[in-house]
């Protein structure tokens, strides 16, 4: 069966389209739009009008795409930025209007699992229990289990929140990023009250922040998704990779033969919490996976169909 997977969270929305038929997945097609939906929400609780036409426009764009391509299935699912605006019926409706099918607003426990579905369907068992961390824009999802969620808990230190609420220079200067370092870590503490984020063999790191980090990690010239999946990344790497970020100005992290224009201006803040969830469970590596919330969502239409 072909279906189409869409995440759309608070910084970018994505695309899969794949044929899943059983346990055999072959992707087809895999888009990406930054498109910022979380502009402004942490602040003022609403959709930005600028932030939603973005977001159609990317929709529009996609279901073309999804039309051209013979999709049976479609499933889209939002996150952190429309749990939070008040407004979100503009853009819900917005999407129906243009993909028939209205978006699901997602918690953060669901976000969670279809997180960790995603990331550990090709994990062997041996390296498991697995943490799956996902740093968004607006959340980041802890989840920790062997082939299934055990437990989970999302909590809003998002690279796009942290980034708006703290880092006001640029570079940011040391007070903001001790405010943000405080923010990060009560957050961490407070998932770790829900999930024993110290009892993981492996600790699976997902999405742009992520892999954007073992792009820098692994020196790269440019993003390449193949080389970056499933590499180890040490938590020496991370924390220097982060020291770097944090130091730089936007036109020289937009110099970056790796980094995608989305992500300039908010990967300082994210790989800040990358770095601070590695101090916090111990880990020596993180395995940094392409595949992730996008993947999850996926494999449920297949499982939904049976």
């Amino acid at each position: 069966m072909r279906v189409a997977a869409i995440d759309c969270g608070t910084n970018s929305i994505r695309l899969l389209i794949a044929d899943v038929q059983g346990e055999n997945f072959r992707e087809v097609f895999r888009d990406m739009e930054i498109v910022r939906l979380g502009q402004g929400v942490d602040k003022t609780g609403e959709f930005h009008p600028d932030a939603i036409a973005r977001t159609l426009a990317a929709v529009d764009k996609f279901a073309a795409e999804i039309a051209r391509r013979g999709v049976e299935k479609i499933r889209f699912c939002a996150t952190s930025a429309t749990r939070d605006a008040k407004n979100r019926d503009l853009f819900i409706n917005g999407v129906k209007s243009r993909l028939g099918v209205a978006p699901e607003v997602i918690s953060g426990e669901e976000e969670a699992a279809l997180s960790f579905a995603g990331a550990t369907k090709e994990m062997p068992d041996a390296i498991a229990p697995f943490l799956v961390v996902d740093i968004g824009g607006g959340s980041t999802e802890f989840v920790i289990g062997h082939r299934n969620v055990e437990k989970a808990k999302s909590v809003n230190i998002g690279c796009v929140r942290m980034s708006e609420r703290h880092f006001k220079s640029d570079p940011a200067s040391q007070d903001e990023i001790e405010a943000a370092r405080k923010d990060i870590q009560a957050a961490i503490k407070d998932a770790a009250s829900i999930v024993d984020i110290k009892s993981a063999k492996s600790l699976i790191a997902v999405a742009g922040t992520a892999t954007t980090v073992a792009a820098a990690a692994l020196n790269l010239a440019e993003y390449d998704r193949y080389v970056i999946h499933l590499s180890r990344i040490s938590a020496e790497q991370t924390h220097q990779t982060a020291e770097m970020f944090l130091k730089m100005n936007r036109d020289e992290r937009a110099a970056l033969g790796y980094m995608h224009p989305g992500r300039v201006d908010v990967i300082a803040a994210g790989s800040l919490v990358l770095h601070e969830i590695m101090k916090a469970t111990g880990a020596k590596e993180f395995v940094a996976s392409e595949s992730d919330i996008l993947d999850g969502i996926a494999w449920s239409l297949s499982q939904s169909s049976n």
